[in-house]
């Protein structure tokens, strides 16, 4: 697997990151393209360094040690395998976020389930028009909403702590782009 960075994150959602940041691991490739990327040399040249479940756990171990309030897999879907397999080595006692575009397979998620505890989804696109000009993927919106759902089933009633951290649910991000 190739990770771009490991670090901790203070801007995601305040419900994610609260005040002290989720220890963010931005995973190399995505399985959408959109031209809109805010991480295209991540997402999209596959940057990064080669990276073992081991390497994973030891960092994970790290985040956790450094006091983040949660950690979070960013794009990770390419590498679901061996991201379980650096769980089974350290699984931090933080919520576990997954933070994607929604373009996930059902099987994907299902091999995820009982592993995160929060998912934090993009829904980009209604129309096929715009899918398929924004992201390669004319399908987006069919794919993201079942994603959605089984994200939903997964994590029921969102639940949070006493500093209001989320620690189960789903949290979808709507994005609004210009019309096509």
């Amino acid at each position: 697997m190739r990770i771009a960075r490991i670090a901790p994150h203070l801007w995601e959602e305040p419900p994610i990151s609260g005040s002290r940041g989720t220890g963010a691991i931005f995973f190399s490739g995505c399985t959408l393209r959109c031209v809109y990327c805010q991480n295209g040399d991540i997402s999209h040249r596959n940057q990064g360094r080669p990276f073992s479940p081991a390497a994973l756990a030891e960092s994970l171990k790290r985040l956790t040690d450094q006091g983040m309030e949660t950690i979070s897999f960013i794009t990770g879907t390419p590498f679901v395998p061996q991201i379980l397999e650096a769980l089974a080595r350290y699984r931090p006692s933080l919520p576990l976020v997954w933070n994607s575009s929604g373009y996930e397979s059902l099987e994907t998620l299902r091999m995820l389930e009982g592993i995160v505890d929060v998912y934090l989804p993009d829904l980009k696109h209604y129309s096929s028009r715009a899918g398929q000009v924004c992201a390669k993927a004319p399908d987006y919106f069919e794919v993201a909403s079942r994603a959605i759902q089984e994200m939903c089933r997964q994590t029921g009633t969102p639940q949070y702590d006493a500093d209001g951290i989320m620690t189960h649910g789903t949290l979808v991000r709507h994005l609004i782009l210009p019309s096509l």
